[in-house]
């Protein structure tokens, strides 16, 4: 066991598996070319800022690091008792309750401090920052009473985008809200592939999960229903942000292309492969996405 300060760090950042930051931060990142996009046709334009960018950055990943640090708080016993999780940091003593809590505080803090740097230009970040982690740290508790875990975290993830677009424009507008949606529809739909891992443990300890009511294949068939949804609004988000064009539609070709070789690798008989579906396949998706769709605006500001 490493007890070095950076053995620390390299744990903890393992424990709330840091690089799946990658998840969320693509579409906040998105949201933000677009608002700038957005931005040099807006009267008076406003003014693109360093700072902004940082505040995105340290924001996302401040949040959800704190998200993540207090879901292992919150579910710990939970991970001790289920075979698929016991091997986590917490439950193994690798790290120690106060070792966590205090990193979750340090990252709240650290959010909290994203924000100010959207001073004195738009103050609606930092008035935002405590209901948005109060949302974020209540997705922990929400499997104990609500089937509707899945969407909550979906929609924990949408506000990547909306926050973005937010932060930079000081104003909510349909593409971003969109977006979100798309996010929500896409988190919740591979959440759900997840969880299907632990639908027998889920019963047993009265967890609710949308495999835990209704089994394992009419899961996998709701969360298709959910990536569908989220390609339609994904291919429906030219239309409400004109910018977009042919080579972010190529994107989300490949996009629909990649979720049917998720829902192919899973089945109600075999769910050896879901840690393939869920990490490698959803990493594509969020990082392919945003590099399609920032190369069409910026083709398009070029021309």
């Amino acid at each position: 066991m490493n007890h070095s300060p950076l053995g620390r760090v390299g744990q903890l950042l393992e424990m709330i598996r840091f690089s799946h930051t990658l998840f969320a931060l693509p579409f906040a990142l998105l949201a933000a070319v677009m608002a700038w996009s957005a931005n040099a046709r807006s009267r008076p334009p406003i003014a693109m800022r360093w700072q902004d960018l940082a505040g995105i950055l340290i924001c996302m990943i401040a949040a959800r690091s704190t998200a993540m640090a207090f879901n292992r708080l919150a579910d710990r016993r939970l991970d001790a008792a289920n075979p698929r999780t016991r091997n986590r940091h917490l439950p193994q003593g690798i790290l120690g309750v106060g070792t966590v809590a205090l990193f979750t505080v340090a990252c709240a803090l650290g959010f909290l401090g994203g924000t100010l740097l959207f001073l004195p230009r738009n103050p609606l970040p930092l008035l935002a920052a405590v209901p948005v982690l109060t949302f974020l740290l209540g997705y922990s508790y929400a499997k104990r009473f609500t089937l509707l875990a899945h969407l909550w975290l979906g929609t924990a993830l949408a506000m990547a985008p909306l926050g973005a677009w937010v932060a930079l424009r000081a104003e909510l507008a349909l593409a971003p809200l969109v977006l979100g949606l798309a996010v929500m529809l896409w988190v919740a739909g591979f959440d759900i592939i997840y969880a299907c891992q632990d639908v027998d443990f889920d019963r047993t300890m009265r967890l609710h999960s949308v495999p835990a009511r209704f089994g394992v294949a009419r899961a996998l068939r709701i969360a298709a229903v959910c990536h569908l949804g989220m390609v339609l609004l994904l291919a429906a988000l030219p239309a409400v942000f004109p910018g977009l064009g042919w080579i972010y539609g190529t994107g989300v070709a490949v996009i629909a292309m990649l979720l049917v070789y998720e829902h192919w690798l899973v089945s109600a008989d075999d769910l050896t492969r879901v840690n393939r579906a869920f990490f490698h396949v959803n990493a594509v998706v969020s990082i392919g996405l945003f590099l399609v769709g920032t190369l069409d605006l910026w083709l398009k500001g070029k021309g």
